[in-house]
């Protein structure tokens, strides 16, 4: 079974920075796609980052590009994402999720269908 446990969420000022870590486990996560994705009160839940866990270019939704930066660290089993000059806009419920054996394309990571994995999620505030 895989279990994935965010952190690292909390409140911060407009323009400021936070970091969420994903700490996998429960499997070998070498043929998996790790996603990130928000989701603010009355909204869907919407894509914002993607990596695979063997190597790749990662992909981002407009709107985060330039101000945030996945990253994993194979040892510790671990996805992060750094988020930088952040808006209000960013306000949200963040959560990360695993894909095994799915094609790993802009089409597919974007979407939430894709993923069998999803974690509790950590709630991310910006205050203007």
């Amino acid at each position: 079974q895989v279990q994935l446990v965010e952190s690292g969420g909390g409140l911060v000022q407009d323009g400021g920075s936070l970091r969420l870590s994903c700490a996998a486990s429960g499997r070998t996560f070498s043929r998996y796609n790790m996603g990130w994705f928000r989701q603010a009160p009355g909204k869907e839940r919407e894509f914002v980052a993607a990596i695979r866990w063997s190597g790749g270019s990662p992909y981002y939704t407009d709107s985060v590009k330039g101000r945030f930066t996945i990253s994993k660290d194979s040892g510790k089993n671990t996805v992060y994402l750094q988020m930088n000059s952040l808006k209000s806009e960013d306000t949200a419920v963040y959560y990360c999720a695993a894909a095994i054996d799915v094609a790993y394309s802009q089409g597919t990571v974007q979407r939430p269908t894709s993923y069998a994995y999803w974690g509790q999620g950590t709630q991310v505030t910006v205050s203007s």
